[in-house]
């Protein structure tokens, strides 16, 4: 196992943070550790280098999902990690540590933020979820309103240019030697006020709806696992961009199979003379639509009940695509309940049989010498 800590821990921020709130938690982190800060610390210039490379992959959209859905093993050495020294790290960042250490990302005018993320949870089939899918999957959540535009003022009307801190969205106080800059508690830092407000959607530029989203399922997830949907969440005020979709999975029980790990397990019952003297026989298999859902198996002479037969390659598809887990078949072994007179006859002869100390061939020689 990966012995890295979580990124969303390094970072101090919740799996569903906003990318601003990912910069946010960096531009702290690498604040308090950075080496020019810390000079000779070689516990601060790991713990530099450790918020730089979670922040690397948390900031990409394709590598924060992959680390969302397998965690540290999903990247299998895509990232590379952060092997080289210090300068080769700040390279990597340049432009976000330029914005630091220029002060722009202090106090200067506030950026509209993205939109809020929605979770759904979605039931599959285990056929579904061995072997990929896409549903559509119904969202109820705002969208901009179609009335105004998503502006919030009424049509025929614009929005003004908040007066208390004349559109930059924020305001300053100076307190002593110190200037503090907040948001402006007006316009929330939109920078703009709505004298005539929409009557459909009463100023806020959305309103409820439902829309359909098509979600791609790769074959082998599970349940607990989820999908990240980028920009299908919540849509953001003034044209920033939307948060994302997070799909929960839940995988139904099935009545033939059962799922362990990249296994399946299927039991199947056999007469007891297909177990004493063996047999071939077919079992139900958990295939694509467009493959037999039947496998032959042989069963040996003297199986006992419980006997566990493994097919490989015809159990659930590896999330990497490397190759499929096994079949999985317990055998359990049929004791007749109810008896015919021929039949107890029959087994009482076979039980006297397999009790004699004296082997068949002997015994089939003496039989046949007293005719």
């Amino acid at each position: 196992m990966s012995s890295k800590r979580d990124y969303y821990e390094i970072l101090g921020v919740s799996r569903e943070a906003s990318s601003e709130e990912l910069r946010k938690a960096y531009r702290r982190e690498a604040l308090q550790h950075h080496p020019d800060r810390n000079p000779g610390s070689s516990s601060a210039e790991a713990k530099f280098k450790e918020a730089t490379e979670a922040y690397q992959i948390l900031s990409d959209d394709n590598k924060r999902r992959i680390y969302d859905q397998f965690g540290h093993a999903g990247l299998d050495g895509s990232m590379g990690g952060i092997d080289g020294g210090v300068g080769d790290v700040f390279s990597h960042m340049q432009d976000l540590f330029a914005e630091m250490f220029s002060g722009g990302g202090f106090g200067g005018p506030s950026r509209s933020r993205r939109g809020g993320d929605l979770r759904v949870q979605v039931r599959l089939s285990l056929k579904e979820a061995a072997f990929g899918c896409k549903r559509e999957v119904s969202v109820r959540a705002p969208a901009p309103c179609d009335e105004c535009g998503g502006s919030g003022a009424k049509p025929g009307t614009k929005l003004e240019t908040c007066a208390q801190c004349r559109g930059s969205g924020q305001v300053s106080n100076a307190r002593g030697f110190v200037m503090f800059t907040s948001t402006c508690p007006r316009c929330r830092g939109a920078g703009r006020t709505i004298k005539h407000a929409c009557t459909t959607c009463a100023g806020h530029g959305a309103v409820e709806r439902t829309r359909k989203v098509v979600v791609t399922f790769p074959a082998g997830v599970d349940s607990g696992q989820r999908l990240r949907v980028a920009r299908q969440g919540m849509a953001a005020p003034g044209g920033a961009q939307p948060g994302d979709l997070y799909v929960e999975i839940d995988v139904e029980d099935d009545t033939r199979f059962e799922r362990d790990g990249v296994d399946v397990v299927t039991r199947v019952r056999i007469p007891f003379a297909d177990a004493a003297l063996g047999a071939e026989i077919s079992v139900s298999a958990l295939e694509p639509e467009s493959e037999p859902s039947t496998l032959p198996l042989t069963i040996p002479a003297g199986t006992q009940s419980g006997t566990v037969f493994a097919i490989k390659g015809h159990g659930i598809p590896q999330l990497d695509g490397r190759g499929r887990g096994s079949l999985v078949v317990v055998v359990q072994v049929e004791v007749p309940t109810v008896l015919t007179a021929r039949a107890r006859e029959l087994l009482e002869l076979l039980s006297a049989e397999l009790r004699s100390e004296v082997p068949p061939e002997r015994e089939g020689k003496r039989a046949a010498a007293g005719k």
